[in-house]
Parts: structure tokens; C-alpha cells; sequence
């Protein structure tokens, strides 16, 4: 009667401490806040806006307007880089930007991540978001650890790790594309060129024909039959137009080489007069020169403001100009046997056009016809220059490293847990796989046991957050039945790895290795329990009728649960805080207080009771007890006196998972091996002593056997 009681009264205290939860949990943590307007957000992001164009283009963008000038854009991740999180949906981010490409606010428009819906205030996931403000498109943001060459670190945030770095790769996959399709910031190329220095120390003699002729001086050569061919079909077909005979005649010939290479500009001007042209040059800067006969490259616009409007260079996709600043005029040449011309000049390439001596360049010349008084029409001619291998040092190309995907770049970061944590899965083996030896010595077999309890609550509990749930059951039922990918379940590394040992361990020896050795809020109760047997605390032990009936309560739980999976995962995932484990070892009580009072009441009954959510309530054990049936291995020995008569083991099992016939429930075993201790111990186990005492006496009545001498 008095057990009968007992058993009433701790029922009906969790019944209540349970229902006290769920009504409390509403006002916070079952609130899922409705995907928010971003037009309201877009006026609070730009105060000065006069108008915000339709989403629009591809990729989809708002166009924010003070009057005819452009204050920024806006877009939202999902439109661009659709990227699931840890529920398996993506969180949809409203990211504006400025015409320069610098972040002017990121905010949270909807998300379904229930670390943060049943965890986490959503107002720390919007001050995560606030970082980004001020950073730029063009920055490599990563998400925690120290700021390196090239990269700007920007904090996590705790708890949510997952979700705040696919939150950062949305935003800066979304941003790129946008200032890339807006012009903001080009295409990388698959590989970095670095630039070329001139080698200033090697000189050649060289004359007219010997750096012509190798090509270390170009001419663009034109007829008037080239240009008239180049007008045909305009307005200035007809304007100084070449008669038949006059096709022939040379336009405009043009020099040009680059001058401070050594070998060219010593040759072409004297030694003095090339010092003197390159004492003022400063780094990165560098010379062209340009001698011409016919058409002036000076053109009209330097007359009147020291412009060149005739002439560029191009490089790639630079476009260099010169005003008269950049400009010294050549009165003659050094060089033996160079024709004799209407204009030389050598002009500066300033540093910031970052030109490369040693990469192909074009000299162009704008030729311009006049077809009114105010109007006209130019066309252009290009000439090639191609550098001479022999003037320049030119540094290998480098190849960037491939940019890791979110997946590969989580593993990176975590490879030492994930190394630590695969050897303590091997020990996990070794110790199952040599059980037989190891029970045979009890005290070794106990701290053993007590050891690997403290790393999982210590190391893979508290410090890696490697806490299974039965959320991650439904989310992994959920991806089944939708678009499976890989890459939802990859995010954790060491949810992952622990996913797949429980997969492994349930399939050979059942659910039970999970729960008795992996599991980090079952091995705290158990060491609360260990505590409070050491401080001789009472043990309240239900009877075993009661005891059975009340694992039916996890099962019930299960259900319940899945059936509200069905219709909204989210609203599952917040009933699923009857599981302690977030509040114990992802947020470490870091949050209300109905939540850490559940949890303490988990944790503090077991200096009573031995697992007492484990046994009774926990849902992610009874979701695993499922494939009971189908484990291959039964590595628990048992023998026909097992229950009949000896019941040892069943009143020793302080889980009671074996009935009083002696049968091992697998079902809700957590493969302790205190019954293999016990069967294998001769002084404990009554067969073993039964055995022992005949052996005993079947030595003391043994004859000595007489040897005739």
C-alpha cells in the first residue's frame, strides 16, 4: 500500500508539473511570430525614400528612389538563395544594400527554426543580423572565430550556430548575386593573375629596326581608305571623303611601346632623358609613349583643356585617358634610325588603374569627322601590344582554393570534435565487443563506466551540444516524405556522427546502447543517481505493475507528438520542450524559468529514482525502442534458472527492465552490463554458487587414488 502510494503521488505530480509547463510555455515559447511586411521595414531602413519600385528583374529587387536619386536596393534571400536551415526550411532574410554595395540592415522576415522558436529570443537573431549593417558585398564574411587576411569575422550566436551560418551564406550569396547582376562588384575570375614587375636592371642596345622589328615598338598604320570603310553606312559617309586615287594614302601612322621598360626607353631617348622621365615615376606608375605622323593623337580637347580626347589604352576591362598632367612633350629622339615624326609624347599611367607591364594591352585612336556644326561622329581603331617575355618578371597565376560549401566549411571548423568524437565511438565498440571480459571485473567495469558517462555529459553533452531529439525523428520524416537532401542533416557534425552510432548500435544490439552510453541527459541522471546512492539518499522503487504501466506514458507522448508533426512540424517541435535536453545542454539554463524548473525536476529526481524521464516520458527512447525487433545481436547472456527461481538480476536491475521471469525487456534496457556483472560473479550469482558449492563438495568426497609401489 505504502509503494502504491508512492507510485499515485509521483504520478500525479508529473501529470501536473507537465500540464504547469504547457500553460506556461504559450506566453513565450509556443508564440511563432507571422512572416513579416518588408515594405514597412524598407521605409524604416531608408527614412528619406520617396518611392520604392515593384520587386523587379532578375534576381528580384526593389529600387529605393529620394526623388530621381537612387538611395539603395532591396531583396529578400528567398528570391535569390533559397538555402534550408536546421528545420529543413530556409530563413527568409530582407537584406538592403546602398549603390556602393555596402549593408545598410539585414532583418528576419520569417524563419521555422525551432532552436529559436522554443529556445532562443527572437530578438537575438535580429541583433545578429544588425552586424551586417556597414560591412559590404565585397568583405568575406565568416561567421565566429578571429578575423584573418581577407576575411571578417562576425560573431555567432550561441545555441543556434547552425542557423545563424546558413543565415550568413544566404545573405552573402543573395548580396553577391544582386551586386553583380546591379554592377556593383564583377564576376570573379577562376584565377588571379598577379602583376608583373619590369626587370629595370636588364638593358640591350638595341636600334629603330631591332625594336620594331621584335615587336617592342607597334604601329597602327591607316589609310584614309580604312577610315572612309569605317564611316560607311553613317551621317560622315560623305565628310573628307578620299577620292579613288587618294584610298592609298596614309592617314595616320602611330608608334607606341611602353618606355619605362629599360632596353625601349634608354634606346629611344638617351640615357639622361629617360632618368629624367622616370626620377619622378612612382610605384605602379608606368610610361607609354606615342610618336605619330598625319592625324593628330593630341586632338582638339588638349588645346582647349589639356584633355586627350583622341586616345586611350586598354587593359582588360580598364579604360585609361590622359589629361595634360599625365602628358610630357618629346622634342627628338636618341635612337639611330627612327623615321622623323609630326608629334611625340610619352604619357603616364597613373597607379590606380593598376596596369600590368607584363599583360596585353591596346593603344586606341578616336578618329572624329564633323557632320554639323555642334554635331559629329567618331569612330575608333585599336592596336595590339603584346609584351616581350624577356622585359618582365611575371608571377605564376594563382589558383584560389574553391570557396568550401556551407556543409564542408561546418566540418572544417569542427574536425578536431569530429575526430575526438569518432574515437570515443571506437571505444564505445571495444567495450561492447569485449563485454565479457570486462564484467568479469566489476570494479574496473563500473568506473570505466562512470568515466564514459562523465565525457558524454561533459564533452559530447555540455561542451559539443551533441543532444539528440526526437525532433531531429520528425525532421527527418519530414525530408523522407518532401525533397531529401543530405546536405539538412550534415549541418551538425556531431548530431550527425551520433545519429549514425545510434543508427548503427540500434540495428545490432537495439535502442538500448544509445540510451545507456550516448545519451548526455540520460548519463547525468544516471551519475545524479550514482551521487545519491553514494550519499545513501532513500531509493523510491515503484512496484513492478506500476512501474509497467507508466512506460506506456513515453509511447502516449510519441504520438502525440507525431500527430502534431503531421499538421505543423513547428508546433510539434515546441511541444517536443517536454525533452529537458535543450534547456540542459544547448542553452545550459540560459532561459525561463518553467523550463529550467522542468529540467531540475528531471535532473533532481533522479537522486531518488534511477532515469526517471528516461523510463517514463522520453519520447526520443521510445521513438528508438521502435526498431527493437529488428537487432541483430543478443549479447545479454541469460540462463534457465533466470527467473525461475533465481531473481537476482530482475531485483538488481535498478531500471527494472527485466521481468520477474527473468527476461531481459529490450525495449527499455539501457545495456548497463550491471546483470552481466552479476552473472558472471560467483559470489553474487545463486546458479554460480550453486555450481561452485558441488564443485566443493564433489572435491572433499573425491578418493585419492592409491599408486602401487
Amino acid at each position: 500500500m505504502h509503494h502504491a502510494r508512492q507510485a499515485k503521488w509521483i504520478l500525479l505530480t508529473l501529470l501536473a508539473l507537465m500540464l504547469a509547463l504547457m500553460l506556461a510555455m504559450p506566453s513565450y515559447a509556443l508564440f511563432v511570430s507571422p512572416p513579416k511586411d518588408p515594405q514597412p521595414i524598407l521605409h524604416e531602413l531608408f527614412p528619406d525614400a520617396t518611392r520604392i519600385s515593384d520587386k523587379q528583374g532578375e534576381p528580384a529587387l526593389w529600387t529605393i528612389y529620394k526623388d530621381q536619386q537612387i538611395l539603395g536596393y532591396g531583396f529578400e534571400t528567398n528570391d535569390i538563395a533559397r538555402i534550408p536551415a536546421y528545420s529543413g526550411e530556409p530563413v527568409n532574410i530582407l537584406v538592403a544594400i546602398d549603390p556602393e554595395g555596402k549593408y545598410l540592415g539585414a532583418k528576419v522576415l520569417e524563419h521555422h527554426e525551432p532552436i529559436i522558436l522554443a529556445g532562443i529570443p527572437e530578438s537575438k537573431l535580429w541583433k545578429f543580423a544588425e552586424q551586417y549593417t556597414g560591412l559590404s558585398v565585397k568583405d568575406r564574411l565568416k561567421v565566429g572565430g578571429n578575423a584573418k587576411e581577407g576575411i571578417v569575422a562576425i560573431d555567432g550566436l550561441s545555441g543556434a550556430t547552425v542557423t545563424v551560418m546558413v543565415m550568413n551564406v544566404a545573405i552573402t550569396k543573395a548580396a553577391t548575386q544582386a551586386a553583380i547582376a546591379l554592377g556593383i562588384i564583377e564576376q570573379q575570375a577562376d584565377q588571379i593573375q598577379p602583376i608583373s614587375t619590369i626587370k629595370q636592371e636588364l638593358f640591350t642596345q638595341a636600334s629603330w629596326t631591332e625594336l620594331t622589328g621584335d615587336g617592342s615598338i607597334r604601329k597602327l598604320n591607316l589609310t584614309r581608305g580604312a577610315v572612309d570603310d569605317a564611316f560607311e553606312g553613317t551621317a560622315a559617309e560623305d565628310v573628307d571623303k578620299a577620292s579613288a586615287d587618294e584610298k592609298q594614302e596614309m592617314f595616320a601612322e602611330i608608334y607606341y611601346t611602353l618606355a619605362d621598360i629599360p632596353t625601349i626607353g634608354k634606346n629611344l631617348f638617351g640615357d639622361a632623358d629617360y632618368q629624367w622621365m622616370m626620377q619622378n615615376l612612382q610605384p605602379g606608375e608606368h610610361l607609354v609613349a606615342v610618336m605619330g605622323n598625319g592625324y593628330s593623337f593630341k586632338g582638339s580637347g588638349y588645346v582647349r583643356g589639356g584633355i586627350f580626347d583622341r586616345i586611350q589604352v586598354h587593359q582588360k576591362d580598364n579604360a585609361i585617358s590622359f589629361r595634360d598632367l599625365d602628358h610630357n612633350r618629346i622634342s627628338d629622339l636618341y635612337i639611330q634610325g627612327a623615321p622623323k615624326f609630326k608629334e611625340m609624347s610619352v604619357f603616364r599611367i597613373a597607379e590606380h588603374h593598376e596596369f600590368d607591364p607584363g599583360a596585353p594591352w591596346q593603344f586606341e585612336l578616336l578618329v572624329r569627322r564633323q557632320t554639323g556644326p555642334i554635331d559629329s561622329l567618331f569612330t575608333s581603331f585599336k592596336g595590339q601590344y603584346d609584351p616581350l617575355d624577356k622585359y618582365v618578371d611575371t608571377p605564376a597565376a594563382i589558383v584560389p582554393e574553391p570557396e568550401l560549401t556551407m556543409v564542408e566549411q561546418i566540418w572544417h571548423d569542427r574536425q578536431v570534435e569530429v575526430v575526438l568524437l569518432l574515437i570515443l565511438m571506437g571505444v564505445l565498440l571495444l567495450i561492447l565487443f569485449f563485454q565479457d571480459i570486462l564484467v568479469k571485473h566489476p570494479t574496473f567495469m563500473h568506473r570505466l563506466r562512470h568515466g564514459f558517462l562523465v565525457v558524454t555529459v561533459v564533452v559530447i553533452g555540455w561542451s559539443w551540444g551533441g543532444q539528440l531529439s526526437v525532433v531531429n525523428v520528425f525532421t527527418f520524416l519530414h525530408a523522407l516524405m518532401k525533397d531529401f537532401s543530405w546536405d539538412l542533416f550534415l549541418l551538425d557534425p556531431i548530431i550527425f556522427i551520433l545519429w549514425c552510432a545510434a543508427a548503427v548500435t540500434m540495428l545490432l544490439w537495439g535502442r538500448a546502447v544509445y540510451c545507456g552510453w550516448l545519451c548526455p541527459f540520460g548519463a547525468l541522471q544516471e551519475l545524479v543517481n550514482v551521487m545519491g546512492r553514494y550519499l545513501k539518499l532513500p531509493q523510491i522503487e515503484l512496484p513492478f505493475a506500476v512501474h509497467e504501466r507508466l512506460w506506456a506514458i513515453k509511447y502516449l507522448i510519441l504520438l502525440a507528438l507525431f500527430g502534431l508533426s503531421l499538421d505543423s512540424l513547428a508546433m510539434a517541435e515546441q511541444f517536443a520542450e517536454i525533452e529537458p535536453f535543450k534547456t540542459t545542454f544547448l542553452l545550459k539554463f540560459d532561459r525561463e524559468w518553467p523550463f529550467i524548473l522542468w529540467a531540475l525536476l528531471m535532473i533532481f529526481s533522479s537522486l531518488f529514482n534511477r532515469k526517471t524521464f528516461c523510463r517514463y516520458l522520453c519520447p526520443l527512447g521510445a521513438a528508438l525502442s521502435v526498431s527493437n525487433s529488428v537487432r541483430l545481436f543478443d549479447w545479454l547472456k541469460r540462463r534457465p534458472e533466470c527467473g525461475t527461481p533465481c531473481k537476482t538480476c530482475a531485483k538488481e536491475c535498478e531500471i527494472q527492465a527485466i521481468h520477474s521471469n527473468g527476461v531481459i525487456n529490450m525495449r527499455e534496457c539501457h545495456y548497463c552490463l550491471d546483470c552481466q556483472v552479476t552473472y558472471f560473479n560467483e559470489e553474487k550469482c545463486p546458479p554460480l554458487k550453486k555450481m561452485a558449492r558441488k564443485r566443493k563438495q564433489y572435491k572433499e568426497q573425491e578418493i585419492p587414488t592409491v599408486t602401487a609401489v
